[in-house]
């Protein structure tokens, strides 16, 4: 009988191995898929983070677009504003002769 229970108790802890075993695959897999979840989250965030650089270059291009019309249009102001105060400068000028002549 003892070599019964011996037997037994042999059995057993194969049992507790096999527990063991199951319960670290478990945690394995467990671990493994929580992983996997982070690892797709991640790269889901990365992929919208580079659809808004993109969005954010592409509203650059076009603000920087738009600030060289506005710098060239500026300067053509100039250019005319300019040229309109010669002329005003040259009619004073004008002006300034007839009235020196008349007095």
């Amino acid at each position: 009988m003892n070599g019964q229970l011996v037997t037994l108790a042999d059995g057993g802890d194969v049992g507790d191995w096999v527990g063991a075993v199951g319960a670290a695959g478990f945690f394995l897999l467990l671990i493994v898929l929580v992983w996997q979840i982070a690892a797709t989250w991640r790269a889901r965030m990365l992929a919208a983070r580079e659809e808004q650089y993109k969005t954010l270059a592409a509203r650059y291009a076009q603000l920087l677009e738009d600030n060289v019309e506005l710098h060239r249009r500026s300067l053509e102001e100039m250019r005319q504003t300019r040229e309109e105060l010669a002329q005003t400068r040259h009619t004073v000028g004008s002006m300034e002769k007839m009235m020196r002549e008349i007095e």
